[in-house]
């Protein structure tokens, strides 16, 4: 594909049998092109071969530096000729710059050194460093000190001033009440006078001492506020420049679509959302590459991003493995950016089991112990209502309370407890909430792993730039551990076991697939590793008391797969 386009490549093998895709792919849920897949291998050859750049991906033992894996996409675009060819972008910076010779350049360069980002960010730098070295005045904590000294001898000495006062006014008690008895009216009433008097000097030389210590108070006080105005002072200068040179990023983010409408990120985000752009909203490959191709009048004809390099500490990101868009920051932009193009349709929205039967296992007065199909809802969801609670009201309409006890996601099949009652319900539920409903799931591994068994105790909670995957952070994720144990290895696959001790979302996904779990992902799994036909995860055995004969049951249900 000859083409005057810089960054326009040429496909190095021949395309011609290859047929088109009928729509652009969806970005959030896909099985990348043949046209993806072969544009995706041409660059990661380029990547595995290149001398133009240098930046640890973390894929060579001994490399220094920060080990930083990185996002990659390709789009297939097609020019006016009707030639196709591609194009290839890298999420955020590569190698601390946005200008390479291989990859599409940013829409806005916040690294250019002539532009005024990095000279406010410079700025900015600055009065971190002056209120970093306010912070650390000696004279702040002295000062803390000596108020806190202050306060504590202001406090004893006001003390013994008024331990001194209530004594003096028990003497003067005593000495009205011996007097009154041996004097005249009139002698009596000097002496009244001068215990008056004595009174109100002790009161006054109480106050003068207790606005004296406030004096010496208010003068520290008053020392430490001008420090730290000072460090307030520039912290909210330092609040103004960042909020201005963020309004003024956002400025430069105008994303066009394939009807030719520009739309600023700032409206795309309030209109979706009704949330202002988190930091990086377009500078992921997707947009770059969408906005890129309509400037050129080149149509999008498909697209995939891949995982190149080791993966970041809390994520689960496989080398070479293709990824949907994020949603956080991609999703708003790319429903303004694939507008006015044909694209398949959202896989989410539709419901893949509405032909497929619900397999009742078991049934009595008070429970049903159904095998839910895989990509089958356990309670309605946002876009689809059909799930295992609305099929079973359906076809028990006389069940009387909550009906789910436990859940399966909708991906993972096997066998789901349900409650007639609200009795059942309730004495089912709470085995769950004390663990001892002995579950087990069965799983296939897309690899072979070292242990035989174990425990994987991996924190788990949502990312929340990338719903509905989760992350493993020990700091703010909920515990999460799950007990193993290997069944048999198959054609370069594990098949195993899994026995939950906590029931956090995608917890088994996420403990097989982490490099600090199991580091090999279930078959099938499209989230944390690559897409098959289902996931290979089954819920093939559960063990719980019964609510009406109090006596231990157990359900098996075989693994499909």
């Amino acid at each position: 594909m000859a083409s005057n386009i810089p960054f326009l490549h040429s496909f190095q093998h021949d395309i011609s049998t290859l047929a088109k895709p009928e729509k652009f792919t969806f970005p959030f849920c896909y099985e990348p092109h043949p046209f993806s897949v072969l544009a995706a291998e041409h660059v990661q050859h380029y990547l595995s071969i290149q001398k133009d750049f240098e930046h640890n991906f973390g894929l060579q033992e001994g490399q220094e530096g920060l080990v930083i894996g990185k996002m990659f996409g390709v789009l297939v675009v097609e020019d006016n000729k009707g030639n196709l060819g591609y194009l290839a972008a890298c999420s955020g910076k590569l190698a601390s710059t946005n200008q390479h010779r291989y990859f599409i350049p940013p829409i806005f360069d916040m690294l250019d050194p002539e532009g005024f980002f990095l000279n406010e960010e410079a700025t900015i730098n600055t009065l971190n460093r002056e209120i970093e070295l306010l912070e650390k005045n000696p004279k702040i904590q002295a000062l803390k000190e000596q108020i806190e000294v202050c306060k504590k001898e202001t406090e004893q000495e006001l003390a013994e001033a008024r331990a001194l006062n209530k004594k003096n006014k028990a003497e003067r008690k005593a000495i009205r009440t011996a007097q009154k008895e041996i004097l005249s009216p009139e002698d009596y009433q000097e002496v009244e006078q001068d215990l008056i008097k004595q009174s109100y000097r002790d009161q006054h030389e109480y106050d003068v001492l207790k606005s004296n210590c406030k004096s010496r108070l208010a003068i520290l006080e008053d020392e430490l506020n001008v420090l730290l105005q000072e460090i307030e002072d520039k912290k909210e200068l330092r609040r103004t420049k960042s909020s201005t040179l963020q309004n003024q990023l956002f400025d430069q983010y105008h994303f066009l679509n394939a009807k030719g409408e520009k739309r600023a990120v700032l409206d795309i985000f309030q209109e979706a959302i009704q949330m202002l752009p988190p930091a990086g909203a377009g500078e992921c490959a997707a947009p770059k590459l969408l906005q890129y191709a309509y400037l050129h009048d080149l149509k999008p004809i498909c697209m995939a991003e891949f995982w190149w390099g080791a993966s970041p500490a809390s994520e689960v990101r496989k080398h070479q493995y293709f990824y949907p868009s994020c949603r956080g920051k991609c999703e708003p932009i790319l429903g303004h950016m694939l507008q006015g193009l044909e694209v398949d349709p959202n896989p989410m929205l539709e419901n893949p089991a509405a032909e497929v039967d619900i397999e009742v296992i078991y049934e009595d007065e008070d429970i049903i112990v159904v095998n839910k199909p895989a990509e089958f809802l356990s309670v309605p969801g946002i876009n689809v209502q059909d799930s295992v609670q609305t099929r079973i009201l359906a076809r028990n309409p006389e069940i009387t309370g909550p009906v789910i006890i436990h859940r399966l996601d909708m991906s993972t099949s096997g066998i789901l407890v349900i409650a007639k009652n609200k009795d059942a319900h309730q004495f089912i539920q709470d085995q769950f909430i004390r663990h001892t409903v002995e579950k087990r799931y069965t799983a296939l591994l897309d690899g072979i792993i070292n242990s035989q068994d174990g425990i994987i105790d991996l924190p788990l909670r949502v990312d929340l730039e990338d719903r509905p995957r989760q992350v493993v952070c020990y700091e703010y994720g909920k515990p999460a551990q799950t007990k193993y144990k290997v069944v048999a290895t198959e054609n370069g696959r594990t098949r195993i076991h899994y026995y939950p001790l906590t029931g956090r979302t995608h917890q088994l996904r996420v403990h097989s697939a982490h490099v600090k779990g199991l580091n090999t992902p279930i078959v099938g799994d499209d989230l944390y590793g690559k897409r098959a036909y289902r996931l290979h995860l089954h819920a093939g055995y559960i063990q719980f008391i019964h609510p009406k004969t109090k006596q231990e049951v157990t359900f098996t249900v075989a693994d499909p797969f």
